[in-house]
């Protein structure tokens, strides 16, 4: 999938059906994320990749706004050393990771956890030792179904010199 279309095409998937993704997927999937950009090369990041059906059952009840995790054959948890730009690191991370499922065919979404009152439970349970905080985690797998979910416009949400300035005109106009 050419890179362009696939930032415009993907979307979060909450339901997923039951063909397993392969171990191949998972390392190209999680490749991507290590080779995001990072603050002063700082690289803080480490992927623990959940295919257990039981862990996974556990992390959809810890987490708030996550219980497709369950049905979802792979859940990624990233984590990230306590660093000055960790949660932009992580995210970078994440988002590499979320596009690179997607042109691979996979669906995925991004569930919250740096700021999460059950963050310290998935670092736990993840094996994290102390001095490595939760970025978030990544449900994959096959989508169930499509999304409809929509995105705001370009013309709302681009600004010229400042916010609420007016779209500029362009040489095609």
């Amino acid at each position: 999938m050419e890179a362009i279309e696939c930032l415009r095409t993907r979307r979060s998937i909450r339901q997923y059906d039951d063909r397993p993704v392969s171990r191949d997927q998972i390392e190209t999937i999680v490749d991507c994320g290590r080779l995001a950009p990072t603050g002063r090369n700082e690289q803080p990041w480490e992927f623990v990749v959940i295919t257990d059906a039981d862990l996974r059952a556990r992390l959809a009840e810890i987490t708030d706004f996550g219980p497709f995790i369950a049905t979802a054959p792979v859940c990624v948890v990233v984590l990230c050393q306590d660093t000055k730009y960790y949660i932009e690191d992580g995210s970078a991370a994440l988002t590499n990771m979320l596009n690179a499922a997607h042109a691979l065919g996979l669906g995925s979404c991004w569930v919250a956890g740096d700021k999460k009152a059950y963050a310290a439970q998935i670092r736990e349970l993840a094996g994290a030792p102390d001095g490595y905080l939760l970025v978030g985690l990544m449900s994959l797998g096959y989508a169930a179904s499509g999304t409809s979910a929509s995105k705001r416009p370009l013309k709302e949400v681009l600004h010229w010199e400042a916010l609420g300035g007016t779209a500029k005109k362009t040489d095609e106009e």
